[in-house]
């Protein structure tokens, strides 16, 4: 069961609203840009230069700037509530945004349309508005970049890599897309065809940092990690303030089993860091460190430390992880489930989050809560928790949420030795080390050896620096080293 009646519904979305469109002609190729600002036109044009670039908090400051010199500026403040680290800002900014859509013109309606029905968690309606945008603009190559960029973030990587293949017909060197369009093929463990794709990226903008910053990401996916370290250098001595590569760092001493040097290289990001939410989250994931060293006392007091800043600062998502990211390791499973519970509670105050964000994390929350409850034997929370996400998931469209029922009701029924009935659901989870465990265990248990082989080959090849991977993978390796051994 790799595919959905959502990933079905992904798929005629796409494909099927463009024939609908096609005889809406738009005024021109690309997408107008409506202000009454030269100086706003300008700086909305170099913060999506700099959004394309990685450049994050630069393109959220032009497009400050932008709507400071025009305050009806609806695209401008879009963007900002796409792209803003400071809930409140983006909340703001989302409202501004829909307030002003009757003064731009219907393409800029349907992107706006897009993007804030997706904060506000009514996917239905904002994949719709993209995907008319899409096929009002065909040749518009930033419009296909930007719908295409956001199915990443919602782990939507097939659609993803036909889109940016559409953005590549237009322009064959489109920065953008052959970034995107080269972790798409990584995702898919086609190392060669990404590195292949990397390398014409970096050859077309040979002077910027984030082509080395994500050559170096696959390297590390494909567990290159020493020429992964030299392209993070490569990056961070095109531009020293290019935090996101000092964090990369990090990331691969981690997967390394280098803990300390992890350590110092994130602190080293900490302090640059160009935002709050930011920093946040390089100090999660230097609280991981601690973790993979089985030091879960030392991971607690910093997790800790990261929730009591997040409340401070009202950055409710990062105290909300930090406080399931202490639920999924935690030795006692009561303990655990406390810890979830105080992430849940989190997330029922936050109310300058987005919908979306709120709701994909709750469902994370819920996964958790399902796995440690059936480990301390309380089926009834167990059930409880899985029946509440359950109704999440038929009620949303997006990716995150559905991949989370689908973790957790496998975990369940593996519990249950209903093993035949697990693989479904965890077929539908493939990108989280747990669910690859479990479905290791079903396709034993139901003879499926072949299938089991392939799944064990892709948990162990597993190399990104999350949680999940540092409680799952290393252990998983180190058990199969071992069975080497003795066979």
């Amino acid at each position: 069961m790799r595919q959905t009646s959502w990933a079905v519904l992904m798929l005629f979305l796409c494909f099927a609203a463009a024939p609908l469109m096609a005889t809406r002609k738009a005024l021109s190729e690309t997408m107008p840009v409506t202000t009454s600002s030269a100086k706003a036109r300008e700086l909305y044009q170099k913060g999506m230069a700099d959004y394309e670039n990685l450049y994050l908090e630069r393109a959220n400051e032009e497009w400050r700037a932008a709507v400071k010199a025009d305050p009806n500026f609806a695209l401008a403040q879009a963007w900002i509530a796409f792209n803003s680290r400071d809930p409140r800002e983006a909340g703001a900014a989302r409202a501004k945004a829909k307030a002003l859509m009757s003064r731009i013109t219907p393409g800029e309606r349907l992107m706006v349309k897009w993007i804030t029905n997706v904060q506000e968690n009514d996917f239905i309606k904002g994949i719709a508005a993209m995907n008319d945008m899409m096929a009002m603009y065909p040749r518009d190559k930033r419009v296909l970049y930007l719908a295409g960029n956001w199915l990443v973030f919602e782990n939507s990587w097939d659609q993803a890599e036909k889109i940016f293949e559409r953005a590549l017909a237009i322009d064959k060197d489109y920065p953008a897309a052959l970034n995107d369009l080269g972790y798409a093929c990584a995702h898919n463990r086609e190392y060669d065809k990404a590195f292949a794709i990397m390398d014409r990226y970096v050859a077309v903008l040979s002077k910027e940092p984030n082509p080395q910053d994500s050559y170096a990401e696959l390297l590390r996916m494909a567990g290159h990690f020493d020429k992964a370290l030299e392209h993070y250098r490569a990056s961070l001595k095109i531009d020293p303030n290019f935090v996101s590569s000092q964090a990369g760092l990090g990331d691969t001493y981690a997967l390394m089993g280098n803990e300390p040097q992890a350590r110092s290289e994130y602190e080293k990001a900490i302090q640059a860091a160009h935002n709050e939410a930011d920093r946040l989250d390089y100090s999660l994931q230097e609280a991981a460190t601690w973790v993979r060293e089985n030091n879960f006392s030392e991971a607690t007091k910093a997790y800790f430390a990261v929730a009591e800043k997040a409340h401070a600062q009202g950055l409710n998502l990062q105290e909300a992880q930090a406080h399931r990211m202490i639920g999924m390791y935690e030795p006692d499973p009561a303990t655990a489930l406390k810890h979830m519970q105080a992430a849940d509670e989190v997330l029922d105050h936050a109310s300058t989050l987005a919908q979306s964000e709120r709701e994909e994390e709750r469902a994370r929350i819920l996964r958790y809560r399902v796995m440690r409850a059936t480990q301390s034997r309380d089926q009834d929370t167990a059930d409880k928790s899985l029946n509440v996400l359950e109704t999440m998931a038929n009620n949303s469209r997006s990716m995150v949420i559905h991949s989370a029922y689908h973790g957790a009701a496998g975990a369940l029924l593996i519990a249950r030795e209903k093993f035949a009935d697990a693989i479904p659901h965890l077929e539908e989870d493939l990108d989280n080390p747990f669910s690859l465990e479990l479905l290791c265990q079903a396709y034993a248990k139901t003879g499926a050896h072949d299938q089991e082989h392939e799944t064990r080959a892709k948990l162990l090849g597993t190399n990104v620096a999350t949680l999940e991977q540092a409680l799952v993978v290393p252990a998983a390796r180190a058990k199969s080293t071992g069975i080497t051994a003795e066979q």
